[in-house]
């Protein structure tokens, strides 16, 4: 007989849960969602979950993981009892997003024309100019309508003391868009009445914002734009999302020998000869995009994009050098900058930062390792990382000693303890870690998405919820209430 999955002795730990108080009681954007979940029959909720997976499969729904020795390729990882986000708490992460947003945007701006964020020492010069994804050769380059960062997925957490905190900003090539979209779409068949009775907020549109930002870029003259989605290749991790945005979109999915510059302007290859392109979604990092500008020994990118660009004779999303702002000491300024630009008060507070660059925090980090979570200023993916309280002390002295060799590499913040969602584990529910990246489009106005990726720690304990280190995804629900974020009630 198969095991009848309720929440009856689910255990919160201690912990913040996203679903359940500490009490354990549901929160009340949850009620209907838990209640649904009890009153399912004995191996349904099982059925549902298997059924998703067998989907994602069908549907080739996948990442690759670089260096692994059982094959590139992986499902990835879901799990079907949902993240819920009651309405009133959005509308502030989405006042925050688009704060942080229009600040970085500036920021950047400033960074390659007048500089006077650094002129005036709120950010180090030293500090912009050494950041791995500073790029030189954007100085004075003028993107369109004066937008760098037109597509953004910001890495929030929350804390035990239940406040929302910004993690880190992704600002060159965020992926994970598709598996929002491809999870909502999954969810919505397995629980369709539920999805109606508890008004949640739709991110099927999200293509349509994006193809809107997308065109909003192109050449003032051009009515009828042609816009491009330009990846590595079949071999990158996150192929099949580029190939899914394009086809969403309407648009070819290209790859950088499908293009060439032609007469100051950029033209794709077809059956019918060259086509002229205005738009450019690039999914290839600066280091590849020209190799007459930046790596000469780039096969992925298109000789002569760069100056194409300058000319503005196309547009490119998002614009080169944008991920200066993606390093993880220029993160900790952004409050500063929110109040230098803005004049405001950061809405999403960053997490407590120490910069090791810094003598005084450098000093505090050293002294504190087994408390700490040391990052490197430029690694993703959970890689560069210590988490103190859990590493070794070979571990601890290794870092200690990479930051006396380096501390503009370095990074420290307070072990936070992210909040919970219950989870799937065998015949019963677990909590699970959780993080969560909303995406923020800029054209002609701030779009956020509502919801995002909700990045799970499958691992018992584990703080880490990269799909590259064992982690899976969430749908996020982003409840509309009546007023005050809670969902209707069942009738």
């Amino acid at each position: 007989m198969t095991d009848h999955l309720t929440f009856q002795n689910y255990q919160t730990e201690g912990f913040y849960d996203e679903l359940f108080d500490a009490g354990g009681n549901p929160r009340a954007e949850a009620e209907l969602l838990v209640w649904k979940i009890n009153s399912l029959s004995a191996g349904e909720l099982q059925q549902h979950q298997a059924a998703i997976e067998r989907s994602l499969l069908n549907l080739g729904i996948t990442f690759n993981v670089y260096g692994d020795a059982q094959g590139t390729e992986r499902i990835w990882p879901f799990d079907i009892v949902p993240r819920i986000v009651p309405g009133n708490e959005w509308e502030q992460i989405e006042r925050g997003l688009k704060q942080r947003i229009r600040t970085l945007n500036l920021f950047i701006h400033d960074v390659y024309h007048e500089q006077h964020i650094m002129n005036d020492g709120i950010v180090p010069a030293e500090l912009v100019k050494s950041a791995r994804c500073y790029r030189e050769a954007c100085r004075g380059l003028n993107p369109p309508r004066e937008i760098w960062c037109h597509i953004t997925g910001t890495d929030l957490i929350r804390h035990s003391d239940g406040k929302i905190y910004v993690l880190e900003d992704n600002m060159r090539c965020p992926s994970g868009v598709s598996y929002v979209l491809q999870n909502r779409s999954l969810m919505k068949q397995s629980f369709p009445q539920i999805f109606q009775a508890s008004r949640v907020q739709p991110v099927e549109d999200y293509a349509s914002h994006l193809l809107r930002t997308l065109d909003h870029l192109a050449p003032d003259n051009v009515r009828h734009p042609t816009v491009v989605v330009l990846t590595p290749g079949i071999y990158n991790s996150a192929y099949y999302e580029h190939s899914f945005l394009a086809q969403q979109m309407g648009v070819q999915l290209v790859e950088g020998r499908d293009l060439v510059v032609k007469d100051s302007f950029l033209f794709m290859r077809t059956t019918s000869g060259f086509e002229r392109v205005d738009v450019v979604y690039r999914r290839i990092d600066d280091d590849f995009i020209d190799p007459l500008v930046f790596r000469e020994d780039s096969a992925l990118g298109v000789e002569g994009l760069m100056e194409v660009y300058r000319r503005g004779h196309v547009a490119l999303a998002n614009a080169p050098g944008t991920g200066v702002a993606d390093d993880k000491v220029i993160y900790a300024y952004v409050p500063k900058m929110i109040k230098y630009y803005l004049n405001e008060e950061a809405i999403l507070p960053n997490v407590p930062t120490y910069v090791c660059h810094e003598e005084e925090d450098r000093k505090y980090v050293l002294e504190h390792l087994d408390e700490l979570v040391v990052k490197a200023a430029n690694e993703s993916g959970g890689y560069g990382m210590m988490i103190g309280p859990h590493a070794s002390d070979e571990e601890r002295k290794k870092f200690a000693q990479l930051i006396a060799d380096h501390p503009r590499n370095y990074i420290a913040q307070p072990t936070l303890s992210l909040s919970r969602v219950p989870t799937i584990v065998g015949d019963h529910f677990e909590g699970r870690h959780v993080d969560l990246r909303p995406y923020i489009l800029y054209g002609q106005e701030i779009f956020v998405l509502p919801g995002g990726l909700t990045r799970v720690a499958l691992k018992k304990g584990s703080l880490v919820v990269n799909s590259s280190q064992g982690g899976g995804s969430k749908d996020t629900w982003v409840i509309t209430g009546n007023g005050n974020g809670q969902m209707q009630s069942q009738s």
